[in-house]
């Protein structure tokens, strides 16, 4: 890298957020724990269809309706309306990762801007980072329901550049999805692909940039490109 980004752009699903305590709420409603990753699958296929056919929906409205037509053959300990509303409400109960708290203060403290970007709703990053003290470090926090499309469309990261300021090539975007990544990179941005259980890229993607295991790892690889592109200049 030639220079360090000016802004660190945060997916937040799964990226910032630990959403392994949603299975918990599918078991609480009657529903086998494994359906609660078919159902996120299933909600960003439709949302991703939707955006490469021109389209939008909220995440909340997506994941809602997928989510009913899942639940119409399981034996529900509730309504189906109580149980959509007691997984979908799970969201706003989710917690930090542990590795991200200090990974983002050592992000601030070397000078960069951090934003949010989320397929999902503002108050559910608001409700995270505000629960874990984190919010007073995010100068935005950023929504496909206020850009053209969802993620991975190219639109939505040059909607993240405008909101920001900043040429997409300023930005750096951290996900955990080789999706997010690839898109990001279409679009100009810089990428860092968050790996914490030792996966395997998917050769069909355009690699990221950096890979780290902990978000912690990307300030110290960035300080260590500063660096060098000092001592060469």
């Amino acid at each position: 890298m030639n220079s360090t980004p000016s802004v660190i752009v945060f997916d937040v699903n799964e990226t910032l957020s630990d959403m392994s305590p949603l299975s918990a709420r599918f078991v609480e409603i009657g529903a086998p724990a494994y359906l609660a990753r078919v159902w996120f699958a299933t909600l960003l296929r439709d949302g991703f269809a939707l955006a490469a056919a021109g389209g939008t929906a909220k995440f909340s409205a997506i994941g809602s309706e997928t989510l009913r037509g899942m639940l119409r053959e399981v034996a529900l300990t509730r309504s189906v309306d109580d149980a959509v509303r007691h997984v979908m409400d799970g969201f706003a109960t989710l917690s930090l990762h542990p590795d991200i708290a200090d990974g983002v203060r050592a992000l601030k403290r070397a000078g960069v801007r951090l934003v949010t970007f989320s397929n999902g709703s503002v108050q559910v990053a608001e409700a995270l980072l505000a629960r874990s003290g984190l919010r007073g470090e995010f100068e935005a926090l950023l929504t496909v329901e206020d850009a053209p499309a969802w993620k991975p469309v190219r639109a939505a990261y040059g909607y993240a550049a405008d909101a920001c300021g900043v040429q997409p090539s300023d930005l750096l975007l951290v996900a955990v999805h080789p999706w997010d990544i690839h898109g990001a990179a279409q679009a100009g941005l810089r990428t860092a692909w968050l790996n914490r259980n030792d996966e395997v890229y998917p050769s069909f993607f355009g690699a990221p940039d950096y890979t780290i295991t902990a978000l912690g790892g990307l300030a110290t690889q960035l300080e260590a490109d500063r660096v060098r592109t000092t001592h060469e200049n």
